[in-house]
């Protein structure tokens, strides 16, 4: 039986875990599927969902800085995608592309694999992409008390934020306002989701953030796995996560949906922790 294609779309997408998690998960379980990393640039997505369709991909995950702008490219969305505004899971149905949201399952997921619930909790989401949508209607749907979004952009910040009032209180600080390291200070989690922190060098996404002792400090990025913020947090005494499991459980969400078999969780987050360095 010839393979069939499955696949990420992203922009930078070279890092990713996901071809060694999906490949990993269809030959344990004796799947014709091959994952394969496309990088894709802005200018070029286009393109690239029409070839998707022509050449019968049968699953793609989309991640950054698509997730958003992929919506209007698309025949249909799931419910899910469709609140969030985002969309990260592709799949061709009888030459349609429908669209569908796992980040804010897995999300949720890996903090309770942590032991860990949103409800009656102040949180911060520092960004404002499609990671941050999904994050911030999973969170209010969790039971959040509040939620501050903080975004170096204030256009794109505020347009989150009016997003995310629908669902709860929902406020809005710039980057690097006094009321934005307030808000992380004071904050039960803190969830960092921009890719600020992925490149040697790079600077933290808020300047100068004051940590608490107890609070959890959230960052997405999982490659490293420890970030500058998340060491900064961890000297504070807080208790830091990456986003590896998100990545886990969010993938398989995904898979299921293309291959309506059960992922093989646990021997994949084995896998890739010993493949980032993580424990």
């Amino acid at each position: 039986m010839q393979d069939k294609i499955l696949g990420i779309i992203g922009h930078p997408v070279s890092h990713s875990l996901s071809p060694l998690m999906h490949n990993t998960a269809a030959k344990e379980l004796g799947l014709g599927y091959v994952y394969v990393a496309f990088d894709v640039p802005p200018e070029n997505l286009k393109h690239a969902v029409a070839a998707i369709k022509t050449l019968g991909v049968a699953g793609v995950n989309i991640t950054v800085p698509h997730k958003e702008k992929i919506v209007q490219l698309l025949d249909g969305l799931e419910e899910e995608a469709a609140i969030i505004g985002a969309v990260n899971t592709l799949t061709l149905t009888d030459g349609r592309l429908i669209g569908s949201n796992t980040d804010g399952v897995g999300f949720i997921r890996s903090l309770k694999a942590a032991g860990i619930t949103p409800a009656g909790k102040r949180t911060v989401i520092i960004g404002a992409g499609g990671s941050s949508r999904a994050i911030g209607v999973s969170l209010w749907r969790a039971g959040a008390e509040a939620v501050t979004v903080i975004n170096r952009s204030e256009q794109n910040g505020k347009r989150l934020t009016r997003h995310l009032s629908s669902f709860g209180r929902t406020a809005y600080q710039p980057t690097a306002s006094s009321g934005a390291r307030d808000a992380v200070a004071n904050a039960d989690i803190v969830v960092q989701t921009t890719p600020m922190g992925m490149k040697k060098g790079d600077p933290l996404p808020i300047p100068s953030p004051v940590f608490a002792k107890g609070q959890l400090v959230y960052d997405i990025i999982y490659a490293p796995d420890e970030t500058n913020l998340l060491k900064l947090a961890k000297k504070s005494g807080a208790y830091t996560m990456n986003g590896l499991s998100m990545l886990v459980y969010q993938g398989s969400e995904s898979f299921k949906m293309w291959t309506g078999h059960r992922f093989p969780e646990e021997k994949i987050l084995k896998l890739l922790r010993k493949q980032s360095g993580g424990k």
